[in-house]
C-alpha cells in the first residue's frame, strides 16, 4: 500500500468515527424519558415559574418516575375534547384532545381520592389560593385546626399555585386537582388531598380548562 492510500484508507476511517460519534450524541441528545419528553423537554417543561405570585422552582427530575411526566398518548374515549379523566388506580389525569389523543399528567393521589368516582364539573378554578381544611380533616388531624380560618398562599400551602374545584349539582365535591411542589409524591398514595399534579402540570391544565369542563373520575 503506497502512503497516499494508507492516508486515504486513515482518513476513511477518520470520517465514518466522526459520523459514528456525531450520530450517536444526536441521539443521545433525543433519548426521551420513559418514551416521552427527552430529557431537554422536560428541563423546560419544568423549569423554574419565576414570574408567578410567589416563584416556583423548577422540579427535581430525579425524584419522578419519568412515566409520570407530562406526554400526548392514545387514548381511546367518546368523550368531547377539553373533557378530564381522573384515573386514581393509576395516578393519572387525562385531558381529552380529540381524534384517539390525550394529554396525560402523572399525579399523586389522597386517601379520599380513592372514595369517590362518578362525574362532575369544574366549578370554579383559583390561582394561589386559600386553604381551609374542611371539618372532617380538622376533627382527623387536630393539627390543622390553626387553619381552620384560612392559610394564606405560598408555596407552603397545599392547594399551591392552581387548583381546579369539582363540582355535581350546583354544590362543592370537596375534590379539587391541585398542585403540588413535591415531586416524590407523584405516583404515589398521600395522606390527605385529592388529586394532585405537579405545579408546571397543573398551570398547564388549569390554562386550557375553562370553567364548566366535564371532569369523569374513574374507579380506583
Amino acid at each position: 500500500m503506497t502512503e497516499v492510500q494508507s492516508n486515504i484508507g486513515l482518513n476513511r476511517r477518520h470520517v465514518l468515527f466522526g459520523a459514528a460519534s456525531l450520530a450517536a450524541l444526536t441521539l443521545a441528545g433525543c433519548t426521551s424519558m420513559g418514551g416521552g419528553m427527552s430529557h431537554e423537554e422536560a428541563l423546560l417543561a419544568y423549569g423554574p415559574l419565576p414570574k408567578e405570585r410567589f416563584p416556583v422552582p423548577a422540579v427535581n427530575l430525579n425524584k419522578v418516575d419519568p412515566r409520570y411526566l407530562r406526554r400526548t398518548v392514545a387514548y381511546k374515549s367518546n368523550e368531547a375534547p377539553g373533557t378530564i379523566i381522573v384515573d386514581p388506580g393509576k395516578f393519572y389525569v387525562y385531558r381529552i384532545e380529540g381524534n384517539g389523543m390525550a394529554t396525560r399528567y402523572g399525579a399523586n393521589v389522597g386517601r379520599a381520592g380513592f372514595l369517590w368516582n362518578g362525574d362532575a364539573y369544574i366549578g370554579r378554578k383559583a390561582e394561589w389560593p386559600v386553604w381551609t381544611p374542611p371539618r372532617e380533616m380538622i376533627a382527623r388531624q387536630p393539627e390543622v385546626a390553626k387553619y381552620a380560618g384560612g392559610m394564606a398562599p405560598g408555596l407552603d400551602n397545599p392547594l399551591g399555585a392552581r387548583v381546579l374545584y369539582l363540582y355535581q349539582d350546583g354544590r362543592y365535591t370537596l375534590y379539587t386537582i391541585y398542585s403540588t411542589v413535591m415531586p416524590e409524591t407523584i405516583g404515589k398514595n398521600i395522606t390527605s388531598g385529592c388529586v394532585g399534579l405537579l405545579t408546571q402540570d397543573a398551570k398547564h391544565l388549569f390554562d386550557r380548562t375553562p370553567v364548566g369542563t366535564k371532569v369523569v373520575v374513574l374507579k380506583a
